[in-house]
């Protein structure tokens, strides 16, 4: 075995190594090459301490295996770093960039729900239309159906209920959007079931109590469908509408967007459920329910607007300066 030559043929594979060993943050072919190269240089050094008198290129190989395995090892415990970034980062970045889709299904969902609640509450014939009996005491009276909703079930469990379905809510109106009219109409029978809810308590008169029910969680979740349809919807346009891209790379790239909105929107759910279950039924005062709801929304828009506004500035900005840098080396290349 030619040592020399066996070195001087691994050496580019070896820099390689060197290189990525001493990064502070690789992307995900970064760190799979880095795992890649490190296996690799093992085998040749096993390989080299068998056939190679050479104790400096030996040595120095088992220094460059060491910190490479000391940046593997950085790199799982860096996972946790990653889960700090999605929450911090990623998912606000991306609900902030998808922030006209998304208000704009709610703007629509209010809307249409309004004028439901308007026309079931001041027209005998919408409610027979919509098969709903003259009377509907059992469902609107106090201690009816829709009060006793949130509390004939025990708390935690009643939580974890909404949280699951709320949960295949979103999710049915982000991944039909893609499908454009399946997301609509999922988004078309939440708003009717909330209409007719109102419509039916303020024929009642106690539209009040609807508010004092609905407010509390109904912010932030509805919210919540507000961004998974609108997310949805954005994806379905993506395909209609690739922009400058082919339509497989803009649905790759849109796709991963609607996949960490999908992943956060857990989170945000859960938090809705927890309103739902424990603050919605809880007796207290209906101001102090309200506020509650409200103070999860203002933190939630917080959250988008603030936090994700400058995450996705960031982003943006560090984009455009790698582009700038990359067109000024092709004009330096093609100069020279």
């Amino acid at each position: 075995m030619d040592v020399d030559a066996y070195a001087y043929a691994q050496r580019r594979s070896w820099d390689r190594l060197a290189e990525l060993s001493g990064r502070g943050r690789l992307s995900g072919a970064e760190a799979d090459e880095l795992v890649t190269l490190y296996r690799r240089a093992s085998q040749q050094l096993a390989r080299l301490q068998s056939h190679s008198p050479d104790p400096e290129l030996v040595g120095g190989l088992s220094a460059l295996l060491a910190r490479a395995r000391a940046r593997i090892l950085r790199g799982r415990i860096d996972a946790w770093r990653e889960v700090g970034r999605f929450w911090t980062e990623r998912f606000p970045a991306e609900l902030y960039r998808a922030r006209g889709w998304w208000a704009g299904v709610g703007a629509a969902f209010l809307t249409v729900a309004t004028g439901l609640a308007v026309w079931v509450a001041n027209s005998t014939d919408a409610r027979h239309l919509l098969g709903l009996h003259d009377d509907n005491g059992d469902l609107t009276g106090p201690g009816g159906a829709f009060e006793t909703y949130y509390s004939e079930h025990p708390h935690g469990a009643f939580a974890a209920h909404v949280w699951t379905n709320n949960a295949w809510v979103s999710a049915l109106a982000l991944f039909l959007g893609i499908l454009l009219l399946p997301a609509v109409s999922v988004l078309f029978m939440n708003a009717l079931n909330v209409g007719v809810s109102a419509g039916l308590m303020a024929d009642a008169g106690r539209l009040d109590a609807f508010f004092g029910f609905i407010l509390p969680h109904g912010m932030l979740e509805l919210t919540a469908v507000f961004v998974a349809g609108g997310a949805g919807l954005k994806l379905g346009w993506t395909l209609v509408d690739p922009g400058r891209q082919s339509r497989g790379r803009a649905l790759a790239r849109q796709g991963r967007a609607t996949a960490t909105i999908a992943l956060g929107l857990v989170g945000v759910l859960l938090v809705s459920g927890l309103i739902e279950g424990f603050v919605t039924p809880s007796g207290w005062p209906t101001v102090v329910r309200i506020g509650i709801g409200a103070l999860a929304e203002l933190a939630f828009l917080g959250y988008v607007f603030v936090l994700g506004g400058r995450a996705a500035r960031a982003h943006d900005d560090a984009g455009r300066t790698v582009g700038a840098e990359s067109e000024q080396s092709a004009t330096t290349r093609s100069a020279g």
